[in-house]
């Protein structure tokens, strides 16, 4: 018997895939394009609008759930094409759940966003 060890993978080679994973799904994926663009959109407003400290760890939380959601949504369409190019019921399930789970974070992210922003937007505007 091999009682071999698999070979690790060196640590800045696993940042490399990483962060490889990241930009590749940025690059080729529209809805976490959108999600960059509201992050920027959101980091504008923050400034120009004075958040606090705490707002701010909202919002950075919140970007930090829906981007991560985006990527494993990503990653969970692509092994299901990988594994079957048929209408399968279950390969569709796997997908909505997936896509829901972005849809949800996103949801709530915008919710949160407007707790924190449409004060601050209607005292601009009194």
């Amino acid at each position: 018997m091999d009682n071999k060890k698999p070979k690790k993978i060196k640590l800045y080679k696993s940042f490399g895939y990483a962060f490889e994973g990241i930009f590749n799904t940025i690059l080729h994926e529209r809805n976490m394009q959108i999600h960059c663009a509201v992050t920027v959109l959101v980091v504008i407003f923050g400034i120009i609008l004075k958040i606090s400290l705490l707002e701010w760890f909202f919002c950075i939380i919140l970007f930090a759930l829906v981007m991560s959601l985006e990527l494993v949504n990503t990653s969970i369409e692509a092994v299901v094409d990988l594994v079957t190019e048929e209408r399968k019921p279950l390969a569709k399930k796997a997908k909505d759940a997936a896509a829901g789970a972005v849809l949800i974070s996103a949801i709530f992210a915008a919710v949160m966003g407007g707790i924190i922003f449409f004060p601050k937007l209607w005292n601009l505007f009194l």
